[in-house]
């Protein structure tokens, strides 16, 4: 890492553990809002932590027709930004399985959520990504997740694919399939190569643009390649019938200049069949 890197991760770190101290001091930050310098997954302010976990329970409720006795499995779960607002809709039959890269996540939400809430659970998984456990002992394109056959009637997986290649997203998929009960749903957030989204980004309206073309997969940034990965849908599409995925639904997102979005990024819903 540069000197310049280092000196700018100094400086904002200074002032998060400062917003951190504001915070504290004015009550502005309960006890299930973990402080910004952790939020490691997304944008570090408390009332976005909570509107996203908010967007996406209706996500979950509304669109998958998530049950409150339902087994998830939450695959890249983070800080718990999406986990929160599950403790008041799960019942007793209910069961939260979040595993991670990133251990500072999981022991918060270990610490703060588990120790509290007995059907939710929390592991990290020792699994290689450039950006968020670089000295990972194992590959995305072989792990296999830590769960039995037809364990979960949903699985969710946010900002995950948009940060791997393609080898490890076909390997997930296929362990999402076999998770998964007959009939289980998954909903995964993808940066999507479509025709309508190639032609916003040669006119230079998308947030990202992803000028590095690798074949299978197109990248933002030859430096850091896995801080932001699009997919064509036309591959994917492939993949998740490879799998035994049927997808239900495409909700198509913000990043690429589409001005009725329903999220950033674009939301891929599918049944096991």
């Amino acid at each position: 890492m540069k000197i310049a890197d280092l000196l700018n991760r100094a400086k904002d770190e200074a002032i998060l553990r400062t917003l951190d101290l504001v915070d504290d001091v004015f009550r502005r930050r309960d006890p299930l809002t973990p402080p910004r310098r952790l939020m490691f997954d997304g944008p570090r302010d408390p009332a976005i932590f909570k509107a996203s976990g908010a967007e996406f329970l209706h996500y979950y409720v509304d669109l998958c027709g998530l049950r409150p006795d339902a087994h998830i499995l939450d695959v890249g779960c983070g800080i718990g930004r999406k986990t929160i607002p599950l403790l008041g809709f799960l019942n007793g039959d209910g069961r939260y399985e979040g595993m991670d890269v990133n251990r500072v996540g999981i022991d918060w939400c270990t610490q703060h959520i588990a120790r509290r809430h007995s059907n939710f659970n929390f592991q990290q998984i020792d699994v290689f990504n450039q950006r968020y456990n670089p000295s990972g002992s194992q590959q995305p394109h072989t792990y296999r997740f830590p769960f039995d056959d037809n364990s979960f009637d949903f699985t969710v997986l946010a900002s995950v694919f948009t940060h791997m290649f393609a080898d490890g997203v076909d390997n997930y998929l296929s362990e999402i399939a076999r998770t998964l009960r007959p009939g289980g749903k998954c909903l995964i957030s993808y940066f999507l190569l479509t025709e309508d989204s190639r032609r916003q980004i040669d006119a230079g309206a998308s947030a990202v643009d992803f000028p590095f073309d690798r074949g299978l997969y197109r990248i933002q940034s030859e430096d850091r390649r896995e801080d932001a990965v699009a997919f064509p849908e036309t591959y994917e599409r492939n993949r998740y019938a490879t799998h035994g995925l049927e997808i239900e639904s495409i909700f198509y997102g913000a990043w690429s200049g589409l001005e009725r979005a329903l999220s950033y990024q674009d939301l891929v819903l599918a049944r096991k069949l």
